[in-house]
Order: structure tokens, then sequence, then C-alpha cells
């Protein structure tokens, strides 16, 4: 990792909480932020899987901690919350990034698993937002960027309560803008399309899967996690301080070539 210096995003000496920094996109964003001279704080369910990434950013010459954080249970992200504060004062910025995937025909679904991954996609966020953001409410500045997905917005078909749960987050990001935003606080959205990460790695291990999901997307490649890093850091920058209520989409065009599947005789 780059060593953590001045950047033009101006987060030097901000300090940023990341949900589910553990993961392939988490340790992405944490590292991004970092990078850009931010402290971080890595929340994650399972704290060892974010030790790699602590070290990586504290041997830069960064500063991080990790910290374990449940976001189903109010007490446990109370709790993260006021580690945060401890380690690096408040927090300037949170990343609502942690959310699981459950498959299933709807008609199938089970109410236990579309409630799961709504408690942890949807509540989850706006626990977090609740906990963290106290702290920015009270000193009327503070920044909000919730990982949603393309999914909010293309229906993902047998993936249970998956687009639900993002399309709400949209929505959530969008209600929070309205009522923080008179109190210095924004809140904005980054929607990936199709990333890779160690999660979606066994589709692209199946024979042809890379080659034609790549020819799908304009720009002719699959996202990477730095990608959706680099954008939420923008963001939660000052570079973005008029950007409030928006959802930035970055799936590689993906999402704009409905129109150019549909015959067109003469124009193929």
């Amino acid at each position: 990792m780059a060593e953590a210096g001045t950047s033009w995003l101006g987060l030097d000496g901000r300090t940023c909480a990341v949900t589910g920094a553990g993961g392939g996109l988490g340790q992405a964003i944490a590292k991004e932020f970092a990078r850009d001279g931010a402290n971080v704080v890595l929340l994650d369910l399972d704290v060892t899987l974010c030790a790699g990434v602590v070290a990586e950013i504290t041997e830069a010459g960064g500063s991080a901690t990790a910290v374990s954080c449940d976001v189903t249970d109010d007490e446990s992200v109370a709790d993260a919350a006021k580690a945060a504060d401890g380690a690096f004062g408040g927090c300037d910025i949170l990343v609502n990034n942690a959310g699981i995937l459950r498959p299933g025909k709807l008609e199938e679904l089970s109410m236990a698993d579309w409630q799961t991954l709504l408690d942890i996609n949807l509540n989850g966020y706006l626990r977090c937002a609740q906990a963290f953001g106290r702290g920015m409410l009270e000193r009327s500045r503070g920044a909000l960027v919730h990982v949603a997905s393309i999914a909010a917005s293309e229906p993902q078909a047998m993936s249970g309560a998956y687009s639900p749960s993002k399309a709400a987050v949209v929505m959530l990001s969008r209600q929070m803008a309205f009522e923080w935003g008179p109190r210095g606080v924004r809140s904005n959205v980054v929607s990936p399309g199709l990333v890779r990460t160690p999660l979606s790695e066994a589709f692209y291990q199946a024979p042809g899967v890379l080659e034609r999901r790549s020819a799908a997307i304009p720009t002719r490649r699959i996202c990477k996690p730095e990608d959706i890093a680099s954008t939420a850091a923008f963001l939660a920058s000052d570079r973005a301080e008029h950007i409030t209520g928006q959802e930035i989409v970055v799936d590689g065009g993906l999402s704009q070539t409905l129109m150019s599947t549909v015959p067109r005789p003469g124009f193929e």
C-alpha cells in the first residue's frame, strides 16, 4: 500500500469507520481512506479478518484499529461507536458496507432468511448511522456513504430480499440527506455493478464467466474493489461538500445497456 500522506481529498486527520471491513470491498475502502490520510476504524463481526489490513495501514504510516461489531445488535453497535471515539475521537465519516446475500426464489423464501438479510443490509445501516451519526450531528459536520448495489434499481432475480434491501438503502440515504443536511451531515450512496471480490470469486472460476461478463460491460472489464473505494472517498470528502442524497452507480456502464439487448433490424 502506498504511504499515507496529504491527499487532494482533504481527508487528513479525519476519522472514518467502515462496517464489513473484513471483506474484500471493506478492506479496499479502509485502505483507500488510510491512503488519503484518514484514521480508519475497521468494523467487522470477525475482527481477525481485519488484522492484516490494520498492520498494512500502520506499517505505511497510517492510523487504524479494528473493533468487533455486530450490525444486527444495538448494544454491539453502540459499544463499537464508543470504542471508535476512544481510539481517535469522534468519527467524521461512516461507510456502511456490511452486507450478505441469501439466494432464493421468492415463492420459496423463508421469512427467517428474508428478515435476516434485511436486518443486516438495511436495519444495520440505520443502526450504525444512528450510533456513529450522533456525534456528527452534535458537531454539525459529517458524511455518510452507504454501499448499495446496481441491484437497487435492476432487480436481481433468485436473490431473495437482496434487491429490496438495496433499493431501501438508497431511499434511506435520501431521507437522511433531507433530515440531516440542515444539521451539517451529508448522506450518499455508491452502487457497485459486477465486482470481483473473494465473495464472488467462485463465479469467475467457472469457465467462460469472466469473458462473458466482461463482454457485457461497455468498459469491457469487471469492477475492482478499488473503483468503489475511491468513489466512497470522494463522496466523503470536502470535494463533494455540496453533494448529498445522491447515488453514484459504478458499473462500467452495465446498467445503460438494456436497450442494446433489444433486436433492432438494420442496427445490429
